[in-house]
């Protein structure tokens, strides 16, 4: 790959496309030659959408035209909403582009799961056997040698890594699993609607879609996946979740804290070691010796996951915090680093500032 990638991203106009523009920007290795936004919005300044921009990406926005974008580019991110990616990925595969996805549309290995839960039928059940799931820590030599990679949701990436450890050790019990999850309102997206409205959301707290939210699939899928291919397996049961989000009134960043049930012989000393061995040599994973440190508000603008976990002897019970900035190691940032191992860049390239403070 030539040293100046030329990267285009469609959907520009959100949260996560916006995201990716300022990290994008700041890549040393990185060209941005399209933004896609709108028709309404051709010709228009990246800046009129997102005033953050303003002086720093001079790129007019164009018009979804997949053609057009396989001339200029050598990499695509796709930041549309569910089953919008659909149609674009395989077009642009078509074209041998290299695709990075950051919607649900290819996730998920089983066709009829993603129907199941998106309520729409997936058209093209071959690419999603060829798709490659974005989380890096696990997945780091498939995603350099992919033509496409699915970014995980935001959700999912904190939990995945906060019970990596346990699960791939299969040290906790495949059906005690509860997770508890708390969002920030970006993580809704830009359009408006009334439960994310200021006089609504904000000195509030509300669980939703309880034990149906669509992330709750993926979160299985990737933790089995682990268990699996640890071949550490002593229960032939799948890991099954209890999976609760909240929506909080703050901008990003999300906090999940998750329990299980250990297996017998597990010492606090042995739950703290087994983290920190686990992630020693990962560069955007933080473990924290306290729970206390592990607060989203010490992750905005950053890549890294924090990370901590508590053994109760009492209940026999592990007690995970994990923290990320739900639009960066949650979306963006993890989709730049996907991009980095897909191209042959240092993996770090362009996303080791730290958080914003205070």
């Amino acid at each position: 790959m030539k040293d100046q990638l030329r990267v285009t991203v469609i959907g520009a106009s959100g949260y996560t496309g916006g995201e990716l523009l300022r990290l994008l920007s700041l890549h040393p290795q990185a060209k941005i030659t399209q933004i896609v936004a709108s028709s309404k919005s051709e010709g228009l300044s990246i800046s009129t959408l997102l005033p953050n921009l303003s002086k720093t990406i001079d790129v007019p926005l164009s018009t979804l035209d997949i053609p057009a974008i396989a001339k200029e580019a050598d990499l695509v991110f796709l930041a549309l909403p569910h089953t919008q990616s659909l149609a674009p990925v395989a077009e642009l595969l078509s074209h041998k582009k290299l695709v990075v996805d950051l919607s649900a549309d290819y996730r998920l290995k089983d066709a009829q799961v993603y129907e199941q839960w998106y309520q729409t039928t997936h058209p093209n059940p071959d690419i999603l056997k060829d798709a490659v799931y974005g989380l890096p820590e696990f997945h780091r030599a498939a995603i350099a040698k992919s033509q496409l990679v699915a970014v995980p949701g935001c959700y999912p990436t904190v939990a995945i890594l906060q019970l990596a450890p346990f699960v791939a050790q299969d040290l906790i019990e495949p059906q005690s699993i509860i997770i508890d999850a708390k969002s920030g309102v970006s993580g809704a997206g830009r359009t408006p609607s009334q439960g994310f409205h200021f006089p609504e959301a904000n000195e509030a707290i509300h669980a939703y879609k309880i034990a149906t939210h669509r992330h709750l699939p993926e979160i299985e899928q990737g933790l089995n996946y682990l268990r699996s291919s640890s071949g550490k397996i002593a229960s032939a049961s799948p890991i099954t979740i209890m999976f609760t989000p909240h929506l909080i009134p703050i901008n990003r960043g999300i906090l999940s804290t998750a329990y299980a049930k250990i297996r017998s012989g597990m010492t606090s000393s042995d739950v703290k070691d087994i983290y920190h061995r686990f992630y020693q040599d990962e560069p955007f994973i933080r473990v924290c010796p306290q729970a206390e440190a592990v607060n989203p508000r010490n992750l905005r603008g950053a890549n890294f996951c924090d990370l901590s976990s508590t053994f109760d002897p009492r209940t026999g019970l592990i007690i995970s915090s994990g923290a990320i900035d739900n639009l960066v190691k949650g979306a963006a940032g993890q989709a730049i680093q996907c991009m980095n191992l897909m191209v042959g860049f240092p993996e770090t390239m362009g996303l080791t500032s730290p958080g914003l403070f205070p």
